[in-house]
């Protein structure tokens, strides 16, 4: 839709009626190779096309949180709160054990704020973000450490979890596996 006062506006056009479906996937791909010019190719075309609706903004929770000492205990309550919002009390207690482990080593190297993501989709995904390019790693604690052991309670706990750098720093993640009653159905086409 073009907003009122643009120059399409301006001089009177109409815009395009906005569709309430988007057109079926089999007439792009043959609007995308017909662009492309004549029949008489000596090359094949392969075309891949596919739609994703993306989550629904009400399986997503995000928050921004500075990176302070107290942050670990204010992702926690932020956790929780989602958690039962979603009818996941069953996630609780180790959800809330592994965000505070992540978010504290994010608060530890962060200089700019740290990120907490929520996904419900057929898994519960937590993504924690912050803004140092060192990628942590589990290490092998001796009874005598005081740390260490933080993405050790995460591997165990979880169904998988790994770290991805970014451009602005990076991302560590992990995933628990839904109650099956409580999982979003994801289609399949």
């Amino acid at each position: 839709m073009w907003p009122p006062g643009s120059s399409a506006c301006a001089t009177g056009c109409t815009p395009p009626p906005r569709c309430s479906t988007p057109p079926p996937l089999e007439l792009l791909c043959d609007a995308a190779v017909g662009a492309v010019g004549p029949r008489d190719r000596d090359d094949d075309i392969a075309l891949l096309a596919a739609r994703f609706d993306g989550i629904p903004s009400y399986n997503v929770a995000y928050w921004f949180l500075d990176p302070k000492p107290q942050t670990a205990g204010r992702a926690r309550r932020l956790t929780r709160r989602t958690l039962h919002r979603w009818h996941l009390d069953s996630l609780l207690e180790p959800t809330e054990l592994m965000v505070s482990e992540v978010v504290t080593n994010a608060v530890r190297y962060a200089s700019r704020p740290v990120t907490l993501r929520l996904l419900r989709t057929d898994v519960l995904r937590c993504e924690v973000g912050d803004d140092s390019p060192f990628v942590p790693r589990m290490l092998h604690a001796r009874p005598g450490d005081e740390g260490g052991r933080g993405l050790f309670l995460v591997n165990q706990l979880s169904r998988r979890w790994g770290a991805t750098r970014l451009s602005t720093g990076k991302l560590v993640w992990f995933e628990q596996q839904l109650p099956r009653d409580l999982r979003m159905e994801i289609p399949e086409d």
